[in-house]
């Protein structure tokens, strides 16, 4: 008689978002069983599948008490790490100021620059921690954090300190984006072109020696830096074997998107004003289109990314908070969801893996984003009597445990109400 295995933990009395693709929507399994041990997904199927009783299958057993199990969310773009705020420009965009005057005017990005780069590495992790909270509250166990903030050598690798300290101090895994390709800093006005040979020459190995670099990101756009630059960029990523991505065609249309395919870059995010051109290479290179709602609510935009067109092409479509000062001070990936579906006008399925599957995907992620055997236990717990009510509800925060490899390591606050 085959022996049962001895699990580390299994998870019943839910049911299974499991996020694969497949016919049945958001993967679902009814009256699900999720076996974990080491740290991952061993068994995920119908409890009525489980080799024996649970208590004999796993030494511990957690009732989901009829709540919806999803893989982890993931926020794939954030700039999290920064000094200050800019609600003044907030009230001047509110009095009829563009993105662009303002950031010509010396505003918008340098205004962050000059706020981040007084700041202490402590402050900076001070200041960052309680908006990494508000994510892991709402269910997320994976975040990718740009530097960009720093412009010169050492505020750029003190802000990437910063983001590896967070992975420290919270149970989070946290991805680290080298973005000084973000604005020209004021020594280097007039002269992109040097500043760029700075960031290939010194910036970007110095911080690739240290460790501190996931992937290479730029601002390809008329307002920070030409596709030649940008592509500078890149051969200086390739040649330190790190990936890429792009902001790209978010205030107009750079042919961006064709460029991070080039380089068979990770994502392509923004893209409001992607063209088939650009839609079909990355398609064929496999780069992942990031949406960022929040950003294109925050500037009042009315240009929206062609999200028929991604569907066309098959485009993978991912769903992020760009969690930053000026364009998105937004720190709920859950309102994304709700702002993807009546913004942009994804199905709240498609909004789901955007920030599952798809935004593992836009990080190079293999071992996480769906709830199958193999993959990284991390997982979030609802109280919802269907998936689509993470995308419906403003404001509302059903998230009562996170799950990261395997461990509870936040439950919320209130008490677990069955879904009604």
């Amino acid at each position: 008689m085959p022996v049962a295995p001895s699990w580390d933990s299994v998870w019943i009395n839910l049911s299974a978002a499991t996020m694969v693709a497949g016919d049945e929507p958001y993967g679902a399994i009814p009256d699900a069983a999720v076996g974990i041990e080491a740290g991952k997904i061993a068994f995920v199927g119908p409890r009525s599948a489980l080799p024996a009783a649970p208590n004999a299958v796993a030494r511990e057993v957690h009732d989901g008490q009829g709540g919806w199990l999803t893989p982890g969310l993931i926020d794939c773009h954030t700039h999290l790490v920064y000094a200050g705020n800019r609600a003044a420009e907030f009230e001047l965009r509110a009095k009829g100021a563009s993105y662009e005057d303002i950031a010509r005017s010396g505003g918008g990005i340098l205004s962050t620059v000059r706020a981040t780069r007084a700041a202490s590495e402590d402050q900076l992790l001070a200041e960052a921690l309680p908006r990494l909270d508000d994510l892991l509250a709402e269910g997320v166990t994976t975040i990718e954090i740009k530097s960009g903030y720093g412009l010169e050598t050492q505020s750029e690798l003190r802000m990437l300190r910063v983001i590896r300290r967070l992975a420290e101090e919270r149970p989070v895994d946290v991805r680290s984006t080298f973005l000084a390709a973000h604005a020209v800093p004021p020594e280097y006005a007039g002269d992109a072109d040097g500043y760029v040979e700075r960031v290939c020459n010194d910036m970007l190995p110095t911080a690739a020696e240290a460790g501190l670099v996931d992937a290479v990101d730029a601002f390809c756009e008329s307002i920070g830096f030409s596709a030649s630059q940008t592509r500078r960029v890149f051969q200086t990523a390739r040649s330190l074997g790190l990936p890429v991505k792009l902001h790209a065609e978010q205030l107009s249309n750079q042919h961006g998107a064709s460029l991070v395919a080039a380089f068979n870059g990770l994502s392509a995010d923004h893209l409001e004003w992607l063209d088939p051109a650009g839609a079909r290479a990355m398609a064929e290179a496999g780069v992942v289109a990031v949406l960022l709602p929040g950003a294109f609510y925050c500037l009042h935009e009315e240009h929206q990314p062609p999200v028929d067109l991604l569907r066309r092409y098959a485009v993978g479509i991912a769903v992020a908070t760009d969690c930053n000062p000026g364009t998105a001070p937004v720190t709920s990936l859950l309102l994304m969801l709700n702002m993807a579906c009546t913004l942009f006008r994804l199905t709240p399925e498609e909004a789901l893996a955007g920030v599952t599957r798809q935004a593992a995907r836009a990080l190079g992620l293999a071992d996480r984003g769906e709830l199958r055997p193999g993959q990284k236990a991390d997982m979030a717990l609802w109280a919802i009597g269907h998936p689509a009510e993470l995308a419906y509800a403003v404001g509302a925060n059903p998230c009562r445990a996170a799950i990261r490899a395997g461990i509870i390591r936040r439950r919320h606050p209130h008490a677990f109400l069955p879904p009604r």
